[in-house]
């Protein structure tokens, strides 16, 4: 089972508000998750971040993937170190590329 730090929307229409959490990459964005971790406010000015960093830090060793959009808000937030998360120079593509695919006459 593949498991991702992602967010979860909450909030009124044109209010969001987010939980920050552990859940299985196959489980609907808003559906089932493992454990919160944290809140993230993008209304207020700064946004407001709450986050449990010895429980980031847990799931992180655990082996847990944040998304871009998570590790954006846990590297400020000060959970997640910038450096630790940058991708490497000759990285292999995370999908693989599509191959044109030849006409037949």
């Amino acid at each position: 089972m593949a498991v991702k730090i992602r967010l979860t929307r909450l909030g009124d229409k044109k209010n969001p508000f987010y939980r920050i959490v552990v859940a299985d990459s196959k489980a609907p964005r808003d559906g089932k998750f493992i454990e919160v971790l944290g809140t993230f406010n993008p209304l207020t000015k700064p946004a407001e971040i709450k986050v449990d960093k010895d429980l980031v830090k847990s799931w992180l060793e655990k082996g847990a993937t944040p998304t871009d959009t998570a590790k954006a808000i846990l590297v400020q937030a000060g959970a997640l170190s910038a450096e630790k998360f940058k991708p490497k120079a000759n990285a292999k593509p995370a999908l693989p590329s599509r191959k044109k695919k030849d006409d037949k006459k």
